[in-house]
């Protein structure tokens, strides 16, 4: 964490020092801001369209389900502390989770599939990936993700030519699924 007291030129390690100093009404980095005082939570808005559609595998869907009768026991055992921020992953009282706790989340999930570590935004350019290289049409990825520019998901997919098509399907068969059911649960 940032110390309010660090010399602009600060050098000490284990923690980050701001390389420049905050706007009024700072909230790009608002979780470690400094100067952030009884601001509360605060949403930024996601960058492209205003609203995401995200698109899912039907065999999925019973799996989030689950995840919301979970969600809803807590909701009802929290009673008045539980905070409402509308939260696919909260932590038990509603709140947003920090982001040092979702990474470590992360990196247990993991260890435990016995994968190398990796970033959690990393798993989104894998995804984007692994489609390009099932032969999804790169529009179909660049709407699975989000972006509002296919040159975007070109740039964020890291495809190795050449790859022969039996391969291809042997190596990414367990995960073709067809990606068109809303994942409204």
């Amino acid at each position: 964490m940032h110390d309010p007291d660090c010399p602009q030129d600060c050098k000490k390690r284990g923690h980050v020092c701001p390389t420049r100093t905050c706007p009024k009404g700072c909230t790009g980095h608002a979780d470690r801001c400094p100067k952030r005082t009884g601001v509360g939570i605060v949403f930024r808005q996601r960058k492209g369209r205003s609203r995401l559609t995200l698109r899912c595998p039907p065999e999925l869907l019973p799996i989030l389900r689950a995840h919301k009768r979970l969600q809803d026991a807590e909701r009802a055992e929290a009673g008045d502390l539980w905070e409402d921020h509308d939260l696919l992953f909260p932590t038990r009282r509603g709140r947003p989770m920090e982001r040092s706790e979702d990474d470590k989340m992360w990196k247990a999930l993991l260890r435990q599939a016995g994968v190398r570590e990796a970033r959690l935004h990393d798993a989104r350019h894998t995804a984007g990936t692994l489609l390009v290289e099932q032969g999804v049409h790169i529009r179909v990825v660049q709407e699975i993700l989000g972006h509002a520019r296919v040159t975007t998901t070109e740039r964020y997919t890291h495809v190795a030519g050449g790859t022969h098509p039996v391969t291809r399907a042997r190596a990414w068969g367990p995960l073709s699924g067809a990606m068109t059911t809303n994942c409204n649960p």
